[in-house]
């Protein structure tokens, strides 16, 4: 299977709610590489790296979000990157 690279910027109540850690568990439970950060605007900004089917997967699991979390909007775009991550993390930008 061919490796993707893909970003999503959700916008709704996704800060202050474990939606990183949530999405960090979903991703490597998928097999995929990224990072879930939090942006200075109150959206959050998911890179998600792999197979495209399990790339789609995360996306579905996207808009539930964790428990206490609100998705309104979810934009995406595929990405071409120098590095490959080696893991899923989380952050701040």
């Amino acid at each position: 299977m061919a490796t993707i690279a893909r970003r999503f910027h959700l916008a709704g109540k996704v800060q202050g709610v474990f939606f990183r850690a949530s999405t960090r568990d979903v991703a490597q439970s998928l097999g995929l590489r990224g990072h879930a950060i939090n942006l200075r605007d109150g959206r959050v900004e998911v890179l998600a790296v792999g197979e495209a089917e399990k790339i789609t997967e995360l996306e579905s699991w996207l808009w539930q979000g964790s428990p206490l979390s609100r998705v309104e909007a979810i934009t995406a775009e595929e990405v071409t990157l120098p590095e490959l991550p080696a893991a899923f993390t989380t952050g701040n930008r």
